[in-house]
């Protein structure tokens, strides 16, 4: 078995976590490739049984590497996203960020997760994906994000208009902040904070969520995702934000955007005692009591 390692930052309380991780893989005969920069920070810390490979970019990831374990929070294993694209590489995402809905395994269950894929205890999830078309190239090369596509204000406090419709028929002017439009998965990131729906991952829908709209009667609205969604800006300021999940482009009105389903899925290991109904009552404390 072959493993890929993904992290972009630690603290030196996550060393003995990453050590134990490191240390149990070899245990087990399994092969690791490290993310270059990952193994540079990490290497005065662990006494590998051999050098490792080292990859840099998806073009370093060999087609066989069986899996992929992103350390950290769920913005790391949302940057691993860009590293597998449509290679099929099933991500697993160990937490030692804070909530965690994606990156769902914490440290203390470490071991158990890594027995599982072990004995091979475990189900892989297909997790669909948003594409961005634009009148001129944005994200090199890599359009598209597991959670979501958002549009947003720059340079001013004035709110902006996005004028969006769905398969060229018109929706609504947002006058807002920004808009997001997420996926199921990206359902209880930004837009559960910008008050949209919980949606369940198997769900073929796109969530459509205003940020701060003007009109306080305007909400969130689930749409099919076999919809293209495209948009016209406008505001005060000159130029705009445009998102796919971390990653950032400066865009201005002139420049025609268009979201859609991507053509490929991502796929994230679950280990078979975890499931999304257990994720988002332990995350969004669902059923507890927390009044003392």
């Amino acid at each position: 078995m072959l493993v890929a390692l993904y992290n972009r930052t630690f603290e030196e309380k996550d060393i003995p976590t990453l050590q134990h991780i490191v240390k149990m893989l070899e245990d087990h005969n399994i092969q690791l490739i490290f993310f270059k920069e990952f193994y540079e920070r990490l290497q005065p810390h662990v006494n590998l049984k051999t050098t490792p490979r080292l990859f840099t970019s998806k073009a370093d990831l060999p087609l066989h590497t069986d899996m992929l374990f992103s350390l950290g929070g769920d913005g790391t294993l949302l940057d691993t996203v860009c590293y597998v694209g449509n290679t099929n590489i099933p991500l697993i995402g160990i937490n030692l960020g804070r909530l965690g809905f994606l990156a769902a395994i914490p440290e203390e269950e470490v071991d158990a997760a890594i027995l599982s894929l072990v004995r091979g205890s475990y189900t892989l999830e297909k997790r669909s994906l948003i594409h961005l078309d634009s009148s001129i190239p944005l994200f090199d090369g890599l359009p598209f994000a597991l959670n979501e596509f958002t549009l947003h204000r720059k340079d001013s406090s004035s709110m902006v208009k996005i004028h969006t419709y769905l398969n060229g028929e018109f929706l609504n002017t947002y006058w807002a902040d920004g808009l997001i439009v997420a996926t199921p998965t990206g359902s209880t990131g930004y837009s559960l904070s910008c008050g949209g729906p919980v949606v369940f991952p198997q769900t073929s829908s796109f969530v459509i969520t205003p940020v701060a709209p003007h009109n306080l009667n305007t909400r969130s609205i689930v749409v099919p995702d076999d919809n293209v969604i495209s948009f016209e800006i406008e505001g005060r300021a000159e130029q705009f934000l445009c998102t796919l999940d971390s990653r950032t482009e400066t865009i201005t009105s002139s420049i025609q955007l268009a979201v859609k389903k991507e053509s490929f899925t991502i796929s994230l290991v679950r280990p078979d005692e975890h499931n999304f109904l257990k994720t988002i009552r332990q995350k969004l404390y669902w059923g507890i009591d927390r009044r003392n």
